[in-house]
């Protein structure tokens, strides 16, 4: 993979974190994201970090930018810098999580039989599904992980939510879809399937239009994350999608 690819899909991550924030302050190595109206989301209140860190002040300087809050969360896009800044965060008592982050490589399909629709018509199996995920959080919290889909409209030119809807009607499967044609660069985000719907093909049919829409978009660098020890990251390698690199997620609270 050309360098060039990964910088591009590095600087579009890094722009898209900045852009949906409510407000960001630059630190050393990159900077904290906030956003009050979804305090409990730890993807809006959280350190990104997108150039060169000393490991070691790593931990301080997520304290003094997360420390009014009961988590942290600090995502590291490159992978030398992921890999350096593991030990000393661990020693700090955070878990460590690596992403891959794959690239739709394969022939663009011709689209499926998915749609573009308003968050409200997610917003019910979402929340649904938060509750399944963390059955012992308050409705407030749910609330949150669900509405903060409104702040991702602002992190991207074009962003677009694709669902694919049972034959009674319900939103069965859905994504992000987050393009900038500017850059020819496109990121498939959070491809859900409900429980009562799994293994039926609606999750492909999201995932094939928002291919094809990309595509349509002239947006040739096509790409997601995927958690690298979970099993769907086989389903997209089947589906065209391969992996470039990877990017590293460090939680505590």
């Amino acid at each position: 993979m050309p360098s060039s690819e990964r910088q591009r899909i590095n600087s579009f991550l890094s722009a898209f974190a900045r852009r949906q924030a409510a407000h960001t302050v630059d630190l050393p190595g990159g900077f904290a994201v906030y956003d009050d109206a979804f305090a409990h989301s730890r993807a809006n209140n959280q350190v990104v970090v997108d150039t060169a860190v000393d490991p070691e002040a790593l931990p301080a300087i997520a304290e003094e930018a997360l420390g009014h809050l009961p988590h942290r969360m600090i995502s590291v896009l490159d992978d030398e810098a992921g890999t350096a800044c593991a030990e000393p965060l661990i020693r700090a008592g955070y878990t460590h999580s690596t992403y891959l982050v794959m690239l739709h490589a394969g022939p663009v399909p011709a689209g499926g039989p998915a749609e573009e629709m308003d968050l409200d018509a997610i917003r019910t199996p979402l929340a649904r599904r938060w509750r399944g995920l963390l059955p012992d959080v308050d409705d407030e919290v749910v609330r949150h992980l669900v509405d903060r889909r409104e702040a991702r409209r602002r992190g991207a030119d074009i962003v677009h939510f694709i669902g694919a809807r049972a034959e009674e009607g319900e939103v069965a499967s859905w994504a992000d879809l987050y393009l900038d044609p500017a850059t020819g660069t496109a990121q498939i985000e959070d491809l859900i399937t409900s429980e009562a719907h799994l293994r039926r093909g609606y999750a492909d049919a999201v995932l094939t239009t928002a291919l094809r829409l990309a595509a349509d978009a002239d947006c040739g660098t096509r790409f997601l994350t995927a958690d690298a020890a979970d099993w769907p990251r086989h389903w997209y390698e089947r589906r065209g999608l391969s992996a470039i690199g990877h990017s590293h997620c460090f939680e505590r609270g």
